[in-house]
């Protein structure tokens, strides 16, 4: 499926092949909520890195996020000495859109974020929601027999989710 994605101000389109299109997986991790979620979370969307074509790309930024600082605030690292995540977010540095995730240990995969995705996306037949031990404690997590909840990463890959329900694509 083809995604088409922009920024707010539009000062960044961008345009992506995806076999997982599919909006499942809700991130409530400090880093996806402070960077990208409204709800406390944002949605990750899989792709195909080597279909990844961007008009406006000037006008993208990249923020390599600070890993774990500790829990408890006598403990905390000091962001200036805590370890930066190879994981490159991109956003617009125009109006600060969070646009996708690039992470070159998985060379060919790059995560969109849906919110920043134009193209009419499917609904997902249930959703993960992941990372809950690092959720906010004002975020509402849904219930139901459709929400799975996991206190860190899921028990599947991305693939593995859209081949259960019958919903990876080859790209053509």
């Amino acid at each position: 499926m083809l995604l088409e994605g922009s920024c707010h101000c539009g000062a960044v389109r961008f345009r992506v092949e995806s076999k997982e299109p599919s909006p499942y997986m809700y991130c409530y991790c400090s880093i996806c909520r402070k960077t990208a979620g409204g709800g406390g979370f944002a949605i990750n969307l899989g792709a195909d890195a080597d279909t990844l074509e961007v008009e406006g790309e000037e006008n993208v930024s990249v923020y390599h996020a600070r890993m774990d600082r500790g829990g408890e605030e006598s403990d905390v690292t000091p962001i200036e000495d805590a370890p930066r995540s190879p994981a490159g977010r991109r956003f617009c540095k125009v109006c600060g859109s969070a646009l996708w995730l690039y992470d070159p240990r998985w060379l060919d995969l790059i995560h969109p974020h849906a919110s920043a995705i134009d193209t009419p996306l499917p609904e997902p037949p249930e959703r993960n929601h992941i990372m809950l031990d690092s959720a906010a404690p004002w975020c509402e997590v849904p219930e139901g027999d459709d929400e799975r909840h996991f206190p860190e990463f899921p028990d599947e890959s991305l693939t593995e989710w859209h081949e259960r329900h019958g919903l990876r694509s080859e790209r053509e």
